[in-house]
């Protein structure tokens, strides 16, 4: 398997150990990541002040993937739902798809819609498969509790992203499993972080996260584990700081699936960067089996 990398602008910025933990797993299970260093923003930051920017960024990238003829590997929930809709909306309203490519023509190139955006735990999950990764774990979790938070970005509108069930969905609790933990059953689930809100309303952003990890911790969640890195900083950094302004036991600690998934292959945690966390994550070696 082979796609073209995007890393968007938010993980190597903030969370470099979501892009190491990525590249160490993926290359586990023989997937060969492309880089392609003209990825520009995928549009999203601007979606909602300048459309056809957004869609134009969107679609320069998906037409340089287009180029190498490989399909997109997204780690951003953002950047993975911005390029499924700028691609299902160049694909079905062919006026923009000309207008679009008239300025990317000024760069020699065109946009086709002829490649699959896929974001990383479609990939765990369709592209190596469940049974594939059971029969790579070397060290699985025991006793171990997951709350895993699915995300906004990824699972809505269904129509567009084609992730999983917006309603009932259970991808993610499937690979959490795979590596021996217990994917929780919580009320919160599906409830949004706050992420989208913190700068413009902060308190509440820290209400709507205060919410979902309470709730987590009372299900019985050892730990949170999610596949979006806005998600995972809300769940980090600003956890910290409601900790801090506060008080109490709010923190419940959040750790990405591919460094969760890299633990039970029998990876080193400093490969994984499972120290660069605001919160501790390293004691999950603790439910690694022998």
């Amino acid at each position: 398997m082979k796609f073209a990398f995007f890393l968007g602008c938010t993980v190597p910025a903030r969370l470099p150990q979501y892009e190491a933990s990525s590249r160490e797993v993926l290359e586990a299970f023989g997937v060969e990541l492309v880089d392609i260093r003209e990825f520009n923003c995928c549009g999203y930051p601007i979606r909602n002040t300048d459309y056809k920017a957004a869609i134009l960024a969107s679609a320069r990238n998906i037409a340089l993937a287009e180029r190498k003829n490989l399909d997109m590997l997204v780690l951003c929930q953002c950047g993975f739902g911005m390029l499924k809709h700028a691609d299902y909306h160049l694909k079905k309203n062919p006026g923009l798809k000309d207008e679009i490519n008239e300025l990317l023509q000024k760069e020699g190139m065109t946009y086709e819609g002829g490649i699959e955006i896929k974001h990383i735990l479609s990939v765990f999950h369709h592209d190596i498969g469940v049974e594939t990764i059971k029969e790579k774990v070397r060290r699985p979790f025991q006793g171990l509790k997951i709350a895993t938070h699915y995300g906004c970005h990824a699972l809505r509108p269904s129509e567009v992203t084609h992730f999983d069930d917006p309603v009932n969905p259970r991808l993610f609790d499937d690979l959490v499993e795979a590596t021996g933990a217990e994917s929780i059953d919580w009320q919160a689930r599906l409830d949004c972080c706050g992420a989208p809100l913190f700068g413009v309303n902060d308190d509440l952003s820290m209400d709507l996260m205060e919410k979902k990890v309470t709730n987590a911790r009372e299900s019985g969640a050892d730990y949170l584990c999610v596949g979006c890195p806005y998600c995972h900083i809300q769940f980090d950094t600003v956890q910290t700081m409601l900790h801090k302004e506060r008080g109490g036991n709010h923190l419940l600690p959040s750790i990405l699936y591919p460094q969760l998934l890299g633990l039970s292959l029998g990876m080193e945690g400093h490969a994984l960067g499972l120290g660069l966390n605001s919160i501790e994550i390293t004691s999950i070696v603790k439910f690694l089996s022998e």
